[in-house]
């Protein structure tokens, strides 16, 4: 199953043109600030905006094509979509809003409701099938808008920011859950988030949308080497490791030990922003820092009155400096440095 989807439309201010294609069993996240048309995307491939050129095509089958007079309606696409704040019906049990899309499409009651409970099951939330959306927390509720967009066979999955309702210790969990049924849903999935770290443990590739523009595509780690706007700077400069945590210290894949404020235990994931890294000359006396270690300059980008600078050594970092700072220390590329962070900068998540 395959999405290619070129088009454009025009609503309200906004003005889109995008050019995507998913490959199979591929996971695209598309990224961008507030207004740039990322949700604009998603309904339209979903049939709930029309295009005004262009066309959408799912498997080879025209979804939209104004030229050729198609128009599939939403009922009729293969499609199943998460939206940001569920939009699960307040009079239905976890079961019925399931067996919703399936009573949709024509099931009987009795296999409807066989089916959905099988998708509780698989989301854990079996016990919970008789509870309504208020005696839900927001993780279960996620999982159950999830469990009804898949229960439908979809060949194209959409969730439009599904984590954005959750508080932080919640958001880690579901996480870790999504990732595990995405994995296992063969259709092709598009991913609509603001955050870099769901990108980076959800999807395969990304697409950043400007203005109604697609302004770099690539993996995480292709769009943060060389970020071609200072919304993407910001977005995936984020410095972003992995490693085995055991207590306070994370070992990550190039044996470089990471000291964190909270234990853990297990493979994890570590976020640490760029303005976190404090650089200097020397090895630093008296700092409260648990994590210092030597590198080199091997880069400088100046963007405005703050300067990246990426430091190689035993843990590969981006800092982010003032200008003043950068004159101070006199950092060319080649020049040894040390770079420190607190273990209260390194925000940890399981992976």
């Amino acid at each position: 199953m395959s999405l290619d989807a070129a088009f454009g439309l025009r609503l309200g201010s906004l003005d889109l043109d995008v050019d995507l294609c998913v490959e199979p069993g591929e996971v695209l996240a598309l990224l961008g600030p507030n207004g740039a048309g990322k949700s604009t995307v998603l309904r339209a491939l979903a049939g709930l905006v029309p295009i005004d050129r262009g066309r959408i095509e799912l498997d080879g089958d025209v979804l939209d094509a104004p030229d050729d007079g198609v128009l599939l309606p939403p009922e009729r696409r293969p499609i199943g979509v998460v939206f940001q704040d569920y939009l699960l019906f307040a009079h239905l049990s976890a079961l019925e809003n399931v067996a919703f899309g399936l009573r949709a499409r024509g099931l009987a009651r009795a296999e409807a409701r066989r089916r959905a409970r099988e998708w509780l099951e698989r989301v854990g939330l079996a016990d919970h099938a008789g509870h309504r959306p208020r005696q839900l927390s927001g993780g279960q509720a996620q999982r159950v808008a999830l469990a009804r967009a898949l229960a439908t066979d979809p060949h194209l999955l959409l969730l439009d920011e599904p984590l954005a309702a959750l508080d932080a210790g919640t958001r880690r969990d579901v996480r870790h859950d999504l990732r595990e049924h995405l994995r296992s849903f063969a259709g092709v999935r598009v991913l609509v988030t603001h955050d870099a770290v769901d990108a980076y443990a959800l999807a395969d590739r990304v697409a950043v949308l400007e203005a109604g523009r697609v302004v770099q595509q690539g993996t995480i780690a292709e769009v943060a080497a060389r970020p071609r706007s200072r919304y993407v700077a910001d977005l995936v400069g984020v410095n972003l490791l992995t490693g085995d945590a055991t207590g306070d210290t994370v070992t990550t894949a190039t044996g470089a030990v990471v000291a964190i404020a909270d234990p853990m235990h297990g493979p994890v994931l570590l976020v640490i922003p760029p303005h976190a890294v404090s650089l200097s000359r020397t090895a630093p006396v008296g700092t409260s820092a648990r994590n210092v270690w030597a590198g080199r300059v091997v880069d400088l980008d100046r963007l405005g009155e703050r300067v990246r600078v990426v430091v190689d050594g035993p843990v590969r970092l981006t800092a982010e400096i003032t200008v003043a700072a950068l004159d101070a220390l006199a950092l060319r590329p080649g020049d040894d440095v040390h770079a420190s962070v607190k273990a209260t900068e390194v925000v940890v998540d399981p992976a």
